[in-house]
C-alpha cells in the first residue's frame, strides 16, 4: 500500500509535512537512519506509520516522563491501543500485567534507565525488535556525559537487543550533536536526512533592560499584552514560582508553575492543562516543554539567559 493511503488510513492526514516520506521511506528500505526536522513538523509520524508496515515492536527511547505520555495520548487518540509507556506510572500490579503481556504492545516507550534494568531487558529481548527509535537523540550529547550517564549506553543496549533498524530524531542538528549520536549508537552506516530548522514564522527579539525591578515590571507588561498562550522559562525553580504567583495575584493570567521539583502527578496535569487550553502561561525551568505537542504557542519568553543557542 502506498505511504499516502496509510496516512490517511491510520492518521487522517492526506499529505506529509517536510522530511517525514523521506525518513519513512528509508526506513521501509531498511536503512539505519539520523534525522534532523524541524519542531512542529510531526517527528513521532515517522516512527508511528512504520509500525503498521512492520511486524515486530517498536521500542522509543524516549527521555522524560512529560513527553512519554503525551506520546501516549497521541497515538491512542488516533485509535491505537497496543501503546505502554514503561515507566514509574505503573504501580506493581499494573507494571507485573505488562511485562506479563509485552508481546501484546506495538509501541513500547521506555528511557534509558529503564533499559538498565536486567528484567526489563530480558523481556525486551524476548520480542522482535523490528525498530529501536531514540526521539530527542541530541539529549545523547547533553546528557549522556555525567547527567544522565545511560544515554552514553545506548548502543550497548542497541546490541542487546539485536542491533535492530535504528531511527534517531532530533531538531538540535549541530555538528558536535551529530558525532555523539552517531558514536554512542555505534551505527557504522546510515542515511541522514536533515530539513532546514528555519521557521520563517518564528523571530528572535533581545530586550536590554537596566534592573531585576524593571525586568519584573517588563515581564508583567508583556505577558499582558502578547497573545496566549505563552511560555516564560527561568533557570530558577523559585523564581518561576514567585512569577507564576505574581502573575495571578495580578490578574494577567492563567498561570503555573512547571519544574522538577513537583511531583510526577502534578506535573504531567499541569501539562495536560496547558495543552488542553486550561492554562494561559507556564513559568518553567527546562524540565518542561521537550518534544510536547501544543500546536498554538503564541510566546516564548527567557527571563534567564539559556545556556546555549539551542536552549
Amino acid at each position: 500500500m502506498e505511504l499516502e493511503k496509510l496516512l490517511w488510513k491510520y492518521f487522517g492526514y492526506k499529505t506529509f509535512k517536510t522530511g517525514q516520506k523521506e525518513v519513512i521511506s528509508s526506513l521501509l528500505g531498511g536503512n539505519h537512519t539520523i534525522a534532523m526536522l524541524p519542531t512542529g513538523t510531526g517527528k513521532s509520524l515517522c516512527y508511528q506509520l512504520p509500525g503498521y508496515c512492520l511486524d515486530g515492536q517498536i521500542i522509543i527511547i524516549s527521555p522524560l516522563l512529560s513527553l512519554m505520555q503525551d506520546q501516549v495520548e497521541q497515538l491512542m487518540k488516533f485509535g491505537e491501543k497496543r501503546v505502554i509507556a514503561l515507566n514509574s506510572f505503573l504501580d506493581a500490579e499494573k507494571r507485573g500485567y505488562v511485562l506479563r503481556n509485552l508481546i501484546k504492545y506495538k509501541y513500547i516507550f521506555v528511557s534509558p534507565e529503564m533499559l538498565s534494568l536486567p528484567i526489563i531487558m530480558t523481556k525486551l529481548q524476548a520480542l522482535s525488535v523490528s525498530l529501536f527509535v531514540v526521539d530527542e537523540a541530541h539529549c545523547i550529547s547533553q546528557w549522556g556525559y555525567d547527567f544522565r550517564p545511560e544515554y552514553s549506553k545506548l548502543g550497548e543496549y542497541r546490541k542487546q537487543l539485536g542491533n535492530p533498524l535504528t531511527l534517531a530524531l532530533t531538531a538540535t542538528a549541530t555538528k558536535k550533536v551529530r558525532e555523539d549520536i552517531i558514536q554512542s549508537l555505534e551505527l557504522q552506516h546510515f542515511t541522514k536526512i536533515e530539513s532546514t530548522i528555519d521557521r520563517p514564522n518564528i523571530a528572535f527579539y533581545i530586550e536590554e533592560v537596566p534592573n531585576y525591578y524593571e525586568k519584573q515590571t517588563r515581564l508583567l507588561e508583556l505577558v499582558g499584552q502578547l497573545q496566549k498562550p505563552g511560555i516564560i522559562y527561568f533557570s530558577s525553580k523559585k523564581i518561576a514560582e514567585q512569577m507564576a504567583s505574581l502573575l495571578a495575584e495580578k490578574g494577567i493570567s492563567r498561570a503555573m508553575a512547571y519544574h522538577g521539583g513537583l511531583d510526577q502527578e502534578q506535573r504531567i496535569l499541569i501539562q495536560q492543562q496547558f495543552i488542553h487550553g486550561q492554562l494561559d502561561v507556564i513559568c518553567a525551568t527546562s524540565a518542561f516543554g521537550m518534544g510536547v505537542n501544543k500546536e498554538n504557542i503564541r510566546f516564548i519568553i527567557h527571563y534567564h539567559m539559556p545556556m546555549q543557542m539551542e536552549s
